[in-house]
C-alpha cells in the first residue's frame, strides 16, 4: 500500500513517514507545501494520503520563533488538494509520533 505524506514544515512528515515504514507500509514524503502544482502528491500514484497538520505555535516550536505566519498560512494554502483528498488528516500538535502513527495505521485499515 503506498502512502503519500504531506504536511506543513515541521508537522512530522518524516518522522511519521518512518514510522509508517517500520509498520509495512510503502510511506514516502511528498513535498507538497514547496510546490505551487495543486496535485503534485498525486504524481507519484498513491493509494492513500495523510495530511499532516500542526499549528503556527508548534511549527515554531519546532523550528525556531522567527518562523514566518506568512509562510506557514502559504503553505496551508499549498496543501488544499491535499487536504481535500486524503484519507486521514491529523492534527501533530502535542501529540506523540507513536500516537500519530496509530492514529493513521487505525484510518488507513478502516478506509
Amino acid at each position: 500500500m503506498r502512502v503519500a505524506v504531506v504536511g506543513v514544515c515541521a508537522s512530522g512528515k518524516t518522522t511519521v513517514t518512518e514510522g509508517l515504514r517500520r509498520r509495512g507500509y510503502d510511506a514516502y514524503v511528498v513535498g507538497q507545501e514547496h510546490s505551487i502544482i495543486p496535485d503534485l502528491w498525486r504524481r507519484s500514484h498513491p493509494d492513500h494520503v495523510v495530511v499532516l497538520e500542526a499549528d503556527l505555535a508548534t511549527v515554531r516550536a519546532r523550528r525556531g520563533e522567527a518562523w514566518p505566519e506568512w509562510l506557514y498560512h502559504a503553505q496551508r494554502e499549498r496543501l488544499a488538494h491535499a487536504r481535500a483528498h486524503a484519507t486521514v488528516v491529523v492534527d501533530t500538535s502535542g501529540r506523540r509520533v507513536d500516537e500519530t502513527v496509530q492514529i493513521i495505521v487505525d484510518a488507513l485499515a478502516a478506509a
